[in-house]
């Protein structure tokens, strides 16, 4: 029979069919599948309405058989089948959609409770990136006739008649010989066919049925075995999620997300959604018990596994997750998606958004009420992902703070543990109206800080900043319930009162001459220098002015390229007015200057390492100590 040309421009269209779209080659099989089940889906609705069609529900099939040594790789389906005229409408003509037709042309109600997959009519010419020919025979139910459909790629395609036993539809892939880039082969082992199977069409409604080789123990024998080839059904058929949720048990949420995300640990929170109305899913979602290795690395991908109608679209889509939650694992399963012609990338529409706002909301919503009903729990996540709902708030400025604000958590002076910003404003005594904090390595070096020990000492609690972004989360928080955030080791700490404000202005304007003297000893170290009342028994401290503190230098300075532009906070030194020291340095201003320099470099050194910074010179700190001993 003479060949066909296909109705289209033909070889042009059909290589970008098999080059472009299409990412990856292992696509070809879901696309064969999901074809296979539209097929069947058809037969099952005409069998609602045509008492003709005498088909068992579980009789339906779709069955795989691999020809090593022919290199041929077959799939079956015993659905509707196609008529010589379907063959050539819609295998003739690319991008031509029988599925998308019937589901359109179709009068009955009942056609919308039906998920049909293939709508594109394009999905069946992927199966040329892996076969250099293609063999599909089919005979639709009820018809004795069956013809043959066969094509080497774009030259053209022929139709013959056939002996087709059986209604349904055959095709025979003849897979390509392998090239030094690509080894086809591996589309006609056994184990890729069942991976692929797992990976894209596990939830297919349908049997996926194979005939495989297992070693079982010979009858009799204690050491022998032998070569067993049985029919294995290959798919899963019915999703976890589309399950009544009284059917399915914690352990079986806990094993499906082991076996889905290869995680060794149980997750510490599942979380369910089905949604009904404009845009209608199904989300199954885990919160993990611990971070993944790579989670705070470069290499880590977030996003939920995205199905439509139980076919897997997509491993990792990012857009339904925000960063600040991209440690949820999980999948969504929509009928509503619009999906691109290839079903690999959805086409950005309101739909992705709506689903992606609503699981916003519902991942806020249940970690707040894992904080509220089960706060050891929560404090086991918050260790594992606190730093990244953090950042979260610290990378847009803010703008998501209200998703997040009441999920953040510090420790306290008050007993060291970890409490929510509304807990510690409602226990802020009513002339309060700053939120304290201070920032350092470790809750104990913070308690050292003199600043802290003094707002502690005034009754008032402080909260305990010991990751690289708390600061910065804070700044960009800006207040919580009208109450603004402050660093007590900033100069905006004013604990005191008008007259000891005043006072000690005085004090200060009287002694200018001897801070720049001390300033001058100094260097570049400080910026100004001054007494202070908000010292109780600590000689000095080191604040800053300015939107840089110290904690925020030290974070940015280390991080990747500050080397050659390095970030200096506005320092200055604060000598304790109350303490005895004072006097002793207006005696050496007027008597000794040169004890007094030296008075001075020790003093900044130990305010220094008060603050938990490092000292320049340490040599030359440890022989003034010495000389002062003598």
């Amino acid at each position: 029979m003479a060949k066909k040309q296909f109705k289209t421009e033909s070889k042009k269209l059909l290589d970008m069919m098999i080059n472009s779209i299409y990412t990856h080659k292992e696509i070809f099989l879901r696309e064969l599948i999901s074809n296979a089940s539209d097929a069947i889906d058809k037969l099952y609705f005409r069998s609602l309405t045509d008492d003709s069609v005498n088909v068992k529900s579980d009789e339906y099939e779709i069955r795989i058989s691999i020809d090593k040594q022919a290199r041929t790789l077959t799939l079956t389906d015993n659905g509707i089948g196609m008529t010589k005229e379907e063959l050539e409408n819609n295998l003739g003509t690319i991008a031509k959609s029988g599925s998308y037709d019937f589901k359109n042309n179709s009068d009955n109600q009942d056609i919308e409770n039906i998920d049909i997959i293939g709508q594109f009519g394009v999905g069946f010419y992927s199966a040329f990136m892996v076969s250099d020919k293609i063999v599909v025979e089919s005979r639709v139910h009820g018809n004795n006739e069956s013809f043959c459909w066969t094509s080497t790629g774009a030259d053209g395609y022929t139709i013959t008649e056939c002996n087709k036993d059986t209604y349904g539809t055959k095709i025979i892939l003849h897979i390509k010989e392998d090239t030094d880039d690509e080894k086809f082969e591996i589309y006609l082992e056994e184990y890729k066919i069942r991976e692929l199977i797992k990976k894209y069409s596990d939830y297919i409604r349908y049997p996926i049925k194979m005939l495989v080789s297992k070693q079982e123990l010979k009858e009799g024998s204690e050491n022998e075995y032998e070569t067993i080839t049985a029919d294995e059904i290959l798919n899963s058929m019915i999703p976890l999620w589309k399950k009544n949720p009284s059917e399915v048990t914690d352990d079986d949420y806990a094993n499906f997300y082991r076996e889905k995300f290869y995680d060794f640990q149980a997750p510490i929170k599942t979380i369910r959604q089905k949604a009904e109305g404009t845009t209608e899913y199904t989300a199954l979602l885990f919160i993990p018990s611990h971070a993944p290795f790579d989670y705070y690395s470069r290499d880590y991908e977030k996003g939920l596994q995205l199905y439509s109608s139980g076919v897997m679209i997509m491993d990792k889509c990012k857009d339904l997750l925000p960063d600040y939650f991209s440690f949820v694992k999980g999948l969504v399963d929509s009928s509503d998606l619009s999906l691109n012609i290839s079903r690999e990338m959805l086409q950005h529409d309101r739909q992705l958004k709506a689903i992606a706002k609503a699981l916003e909301k519902k991942i806020s919503g249940e970690l707040e009420k894992m904080l509220k009903n089960d706060r050891d729990k929560y404090e086991e996540f918050y260790k594992a992902f606190g730093a990244q709902l953090k950042w979260g708030i610290y990378n847009d400025y803010g703008m998501h703070k209200d998703v997040l604000q009441n999920l953040l958590m510090f420790k306290s002076s008050k007993d060291k543990k970890l409490i929510t910003l509304k807990e510690y404003v409602e226990r802020m005594s009513d002339e309060q109206n700053k939120i304290y904090y201070a920032s350092g390595d470790t809750v104990d070096k913070i308690e050292l800080l003199p600043q802290v020990e003094s707002v502690i000492e005034r009754g008032y609690e402080v909260l305990y900043l010991t990751e690289d972004v708390d600061e910065f989360a804070l700044q960009m928080l800006r207040n919580y319930n009208e109450k603004e955030f402050l660093n007590v080791c900033t100069d905006s700490l004013d604990l005191d009162s008008d007259e000891e404000k005043e006072t000690l202005n005085e004090e200060n304007k009287k002694n200018e001459e001897l801070f720049s003297y001390i300033k001058d000893c100094i260097g570049d170290g400080v910026t100004k220098v001054r007494f202070t009342n908000k010292l109780q028994k600590h000689p000095v401290c080191l604040t800053t002015e300015g939107a840089v503190s110290m904690g925020m230098e030290k974070v940015l300075n280390k991080m990747p390229g500050a080397e050659d532009n390095k970030v200096k906070a506005e320092i200055v030194l604060e000598i304790n007015i109350n303490h005895p020291l004072a006097k002793r340095l207006t005696d050496l201003y007027e008597n000794d200057k040169e004890k007094l320099s030296d008075y001075s470099i020790i003093l900044y050194a130990q305010a220094r390492l008060i603050s938990g910074l490092s000292i320049d010179n340490p040599a030359e700190i440890s022989d003034l100590v010495c000389n002062m001993m003598l």
